[in-house]
């Protein structure tokens, strides 16, 4: 099969950026190929994706080019990645040594040293303001790179540090997702979740983003089912509606000889009343 691209979608940097790199005078690069890249930060390690057909650019929210495809990784590449592995482990002891030596209001995270060791990114978390134009010149003196100090959310921690969340797999936040989505409780209740905040909570200790997943699909198939309380007619006769199986497309009913039962949405003839002060298509 031909496909037409100009390149394909790569994803790179400790945060899991993802963009569109050409790739030209390049075999057809496979999926999961690792590519050293050139972005606007400088060299990096990225992984390719996909080809960047229309199809795929269509559902990313930034369909620029974000740079180049340089070659595939060899095994000198390797070598030099491990070795700035190491570089960031002596980075973030002295970046930290730094942060306590001019009393910054702030706790380092992580630290990225990009491939071609061009930049040195910081990512910090501090409730209020830092001034840390000292302990960058420090740090540029320090390491001779260019520094740049990045504050970040707790879920951003999460996605820069977390492995592996309450469903075994490795958390939707260091995956696929690229944007963290919002989330409420009121997702977790039309879901029927568990309510206690430890089951409900990812390892950033808010609202898990898997709760956002099924939300729009269950709010489609609840409009569609009568409200609890309502009285409807099915083929054994009139009975009230006790609780909702959304997924399943069932209610639960009740009949006047107390008899309980579950009907499918199929099965009811007609809602004779719905549950007063209630508008079932208001969720």
């Amino acid at each position: 099969m031909n496909i037409e691209a100009s390149g394909y979608i790569v994803r790179y940097g400790s945060t899991r950026l993802i963009g569109e790199f050409t790739s030209k005078g390049l075999p057809e690069l496979p999926r999961n190929a690792a590519v050293i890249i050139k972005s606007d930060r400088g060299h990096e390690w990225g992984e390719v994706l996909s080809p960047a057909t229309e199809r795929v650019k269509s559902f990313m929210k930034d369909a620029s080019v974000a740079g180049r495809i340089i070659r595939l990784v060899t095994d000198d590449d390797y070598r030099q990645r491990d070795q700035n592995r190491h570089e960031e482990r002596n980075e973030f002891l002295g970046c930290q040594e730094l942060v306590n030596e001019h009393k910054l209001q702030m706790q380092l995270v992580d630290v990225e040293h990009l491939f071609g060791g061009e930049r040195v990114v910081f990512y910090y978390l501090a409730e209020k303001r830092v001034d840390f134009r000292e302990l960058v010149k420090a740090l540029a003196r320090k390491y001779r790179s260019r520094i740049e100090m990045r504050q970040i959310g707790v879920r951003d921690e999460a996605k820069l540090l977390a492995d592996y969340g309450d469903c075994g797999k490795t958390v939707c936040c260091g995956t696929h997702l690229t944007e963290m989505p919002p989330v409420s409780m009121k997702m977790a209740k039309l879901q029927k979740t568990s309510l206690d905040p430890n089951k409900l909570s990812g390892r950033c200790g808010r609202l898990k983003c898997c709760l956002r997943y099924e939300y729009e699909t269950y709010k489609s198939y609840k409009k569609e089912l009568p409200p609890v309380g309502s009285t409807i007619i099915t083929s054994k006769g009139e009975a009230k509606v006790t609780n909702q199986e959304i997924l399943s497309e069932c209610v639960q009913v009740i009949y006047p000889d107390m008899k309980r039962t579950i009907v499918h949405k199929k099965d009811i003839l007609e809602v004779i009343k719905k549950k007063r002060g209630e508008n079932p298509a208001k969720q």
